[in-house]
């Protein structure tokens, strides 16, 4: 399976997973020019901002480097453009988590709450 089948895989199961957990998924892969949000979600007035990474050869070093400062800050810019184009979210707290999929050591999904915040 090449990565983005691989990827588009995780996702799913990663919607799956929030589903049966209770969540509403109200975008998948949202993008625009500041970049991609790959789940936004919803659950007890809370907007659910996930990152989801499939990683079956993932190590610690990885997760720092596919999550760094960059991406953070893209993520943020990215999640700022959809609550200016879906402004019925923006007296929502904000939450980003990131779902880790089939990592080595881990459950299969592995929800990391707040992973990080502005």
């Amino acid at each position: 399976m090449n990565t983005r089948k691989i990827g588009n895989n995780g996702e799913d199961r990663a919607c799956k997973y929030l589903m049966e957990k209770g969540y509403s998924i109200i975008e998948r892969n949202w993008h625009d020019r500041a970049g991609e949000v790959d789940i936004i979600a919803e659950k007890n007035d809370i907007l659910v901002v996930c990152e989801v990474k499939t990683l079956p050869n993932g190590s610690r070093d990885m997760i720092e480097k596919v999550l760094n400062k960059n991406k953070q800050e893209r993520i943020l810019k990215t999640t700022k453009r959809f609550l200016l184009n879906h402004r019925q979210y923006n007296n929502r707290i904000i939450r980003f988590d990131v779902i880790l999929v089939d990592f080595p050591g881990l459950e299969s999904i592995y929800h990391i709450e707040n992973a990080f915040c502005e």
